[in-house]
């Protein structure tokens, strides 16, 4: 069960989502501005934060970077009807965990919050990488998604599904599509090649996959699913 403090000046959606996170299970108390937010935050008790951008004394954005600002270890969700790309980096790179438009269906942001408190529940929201099915992005500890294509992202999940243990370069091709028998093997060594520099190029970071000869490739970092 989270405790979530959700701060929305629209009282027909806050009551609505106030309504339905309980019924999952949840704890919410609302605010409808950041005085509200201000009033009724308690770090001790509160483990996410739903927040608007648009509230009536300020920018949830604002309210946001603060909050990371003292470094609690508290999940952040955005919950906006702001949901161009820019608005999106803005908001991941003030320290959101997650940046979700208000057209979001309710069950993904309910997926969302129990996957946000069990990371929580484990000690911290920087333990490892983090691979996004629903938007298909990489979440490198600390740092702001990177999209990834169609394959990019077969190729991770069938490396990541893998726990930790080789997985062999024919089963990353059949996630591709592609016949084993009669694919070119170097088109798995370009694909590789792109992926790590795209994560290296995004965060400066190497993605931690290792190539284990005549075997396969392992992903050896921290790493979960949503």
């Amino acid at each position: 069960m989270a405790h979530i403090i959700l701060t929305e000046d629209e009282r027909i959606l806050r009551d609505e989502l106030v309504d339905f996170l309980t019924g999952h299970g949840h704890q919410v108390d609302a605010a409808d501005s950041l005085s509200g937010f201000a009033q009724g935050f308690r770090p001790e008790h509160h483990t996410i934060a739903i927040i608007d951008i648009g509230l009536p004394d300020g920018s949830g954005l604002d309210l946001v970077q603060q909050l990371r600002a003292q470094k609690m270890n508290l999940g952040i969700i955005v919950l906006t009807a702001r949901s161009g790309v820019p608005d999106k980096l803005a908001g991941l790179e003030r320290g959101a965990d997650h940046y979700l438009p208000k057209s979001t269906d309710l069950e993904e942001l309910a997926g969302i919050v129990a996957a946000l408190q069990r990371r929580l529940d484990a000690g911290g929201l920087n333990l490892g990488w983090l691979l996004q099915t629903a938007g298909r992005t990489l979440v490198p500890p600390g740092q702001a998604p990177i999209d990834l294509s169609p394959n990019d992202f077969a190729v991770l999940k069938t490396i990541i599904d893998g726990r930790g243990q080789p997985v062999t370069r024919r089963a990353i091709v059949d996630a591709l599509g592609d016949d084993y028998f009669t694919s070119d093997p170097a088109r798995l060594d370009t694909q590789m090649r792109r992926l790590r520099r795209k994560v290296s190029d995004a965060t400066g970071k190497d993605l931690p996959i290792k190539t284990l000869r005549n075997e396969g490739y392992q992903f050896y970092a921290p790493v979960s699913v949503l």
